[in-house]
């Protein structure tokens, strides 16, 4: 595995941890306290500067009262784009 194939690995690996990060946030709403808690902080203290960069360009979808966070959507899309090219290079 050449240096590529090892950056398109850490991307994809960073894509799974955005993704636990946004299916943990389903759980732990009303959570106050708890091991998987814990595990979402540390989540989103990787996954939240990078997602970040996505919300401030991308507003949530209205849908009724609530809004629909598309930024991790977006932020998985692009770390996909970029590492099949980085992968594709190494």
């Amino acid at each position: 595995m050449g240096i590529g194939g090892l950056i398109a690995a850490l991307l994809r690996l960073y894509s799974y941890f955005i993704i636990a990060y946004v299916v943990l946030s389903w759980v732990v709403a009303g959570s106050r306290s708890g091991t998987v808690l814990d595990i979402y902080r540390v989540l989103g203290s990787i996954c939240e500067p990078y997602i970040g960069l996505f919300r401030r360009l991308v507003p949530p979808v209205a849908m009724g009262s609530a809004g629909l966070d598309l930024s991790p959507l977006i932020a998985l899309i692009v770390l996909q784009i970029v590492g099949g090219f980085i992968g594709g290079i190494g």
